[in-house]
């Protein structure tokens, strides 16, 4: 029998050398996160269907990886929609499980409550550079905090872990969920047809304004709806001259303000109201935001707002605001800048020459273990000059025994 050698395709295998590094990064972001209050949780990768397909992931919806009923629920024989096959599928965010949660141990849990968690998700995705099929994601969220404070708390906190990893010049775009919605009202557009607008929208990006407009007529949208939709985004103009253009609430906007005054104020971040910014989640309900750094064109993280999810669980109103960190991106960008983890300990490999000595050398090796030190016993190899490049590669010294 022949076994395969390689990954499923979009799946991948971890090197010792970058596992060490995602595990820094890991637990650094760990200790920043706890420095502001938030404790750590974790969820299952398996979820029912129905929370996976509540119409709240936008196109993750069509990517979910899905599980055959096992046993006794599975009949073949009397199968006539892929419900019958189905009851459970891989997780494609942390958010939809993290809501069920909080809806389940909301009434044993502190108000607000903190939280932060990290995990594979999954998404039957097209895979290319930096994007995979398996991959991490971190997140952090506040619940039951209604006003301001949870996003510029969040935002703060992924601001002083980024530092932490030598990342400068930071960017945070920053939009609200309902005054894309009332663009859309104003225009005159379907409210139904809203979700599919803004997937449109959110693509911005990738085609262009050309691109959005040509997708939105081929959803059979009128063109003059089209044109004046989007000619709110020809100009660049304020917060308070793009909302003026529709009489958005200003208490929306004053809260979008108050946000990026006080993050900017408390970090030393630069904060842009983008009215193109859409984040592909059907969930967000207010403030919703991306994070850039110096010399990458696209984000490394986002959230928002997302106050009418739990209420779907729990039957309760909560608030409910979250941030996560693109994490493989991260450990992509880490690597290609040569990133090196600080050393506390140090790292020894004791080569030995001679097996009567042995026994000698793994007492030393202990000793050393017991003062902190990362120590392994190796044989000497043939050739010994390889066998030293590749420790000192892994950021070994090493002693002869």
């Amino acid at each position: 029998m022949t076994f395969i050698k390689t990954p499923v395709k979009g799946m991948r295998d971890i090197t010792p050398q970058e596992m060490e590094l995602r595990e820094y990064v890991l637990s650094l972001m760990q200790e920043t996160y706890q420095t502001f209050g938030f404790e750590r949780i974790q969820t299952p990768a398996v979820e029912h269907i129905e929370n996976l397909t509540n119409k709240q992931g936008g196109d993750n919806e069509k990517l979910i990886f899905k599980i055959l009923k096992r046993g006794e629920k599975l009949s073949i024989e009397e199968t006539t929609s892929e419900n019958d096959l189905v009851d459970s599928g891989l997780r494609y965010d942390l958010t939809v499980p993290l809501t069920r949660f909080y809806a389940s141990n909301m009434n044993n849990l502190p108000t607000p409550f903190r939280t932060f968690q990290t995990g594979n998700v999954y998404r039957a995705d097209r895979p290319q550079k930096g994007r995979y099929r398996e991959f991490m994601q971190c997140d952090l969220d506040m619940f039951g905090e209604k006003t301001n404070l949870a996003e510029i708390e969040l935002i703060t906190a992924v601001i002083t872990f980024l530092k932490k990893l030598d990342f400068k010049g930071f960017t945070i775009k920053i939009n609200d969920r309902r005054i894309l919605l009332s663009m859309i009202e104003k225009v005159g557009f379907p409210s139904e047809e809203a979700d599919s607008i803004l997937i449109s929208l959110d693509k911005l990006d990738k085609i262009g304004l050309s691109g959005v407009r040509e997708e939105l007529l081929e959803n059979n949208h009128e063109p003059e709806k089209v044109e004046k939709y989007l000619s709110f985004f020809e100009k660049k103009l304020t917060i308070d001259e793009f909302c003026k253009q529709f009489e958005m609430d200003e208490k929306i906007v004053k809260n979008l303000e108050e946000i990026m005054n006080s993050v900017s104020d408390i970090t030393g971040a630069t904060l842009e109201f983008e009215p193109t910014l859409v984040r592909g989640m059907g969930y967000y309900t207010g403030p919703i935001f991306e994070i850039h750094v110096e010399d990458l064109s696209s984000a490394i993280g986002g959230g928002g707002r997302y106050d009418k999810m739990v209420e779907k669980y729990a039957g309760v109103p909560t608030a409910a605001c979250g941030f996560s960190i693109g994490f493989e991106r991260l450990i992509l960008l880490l690597n290609e800048r040569g990133f090196e983890i600080p050393r506390e300990s140090k790292k020894l490999a004791i080569i030995l020459n001679h097996e009567d000595q042995k026994e000698e050398a793994l007492k030393y090796a202990q000793q050393e273990r017991e003062k902190g030190s990362i120590v392994k016993v190796v044989n000497r190899s043939k050739n010994l000059k390889h066998q030293i490049d590749v420790l000192e590669e892994s950021g070994y010294t090493w002693k002869e025994w």
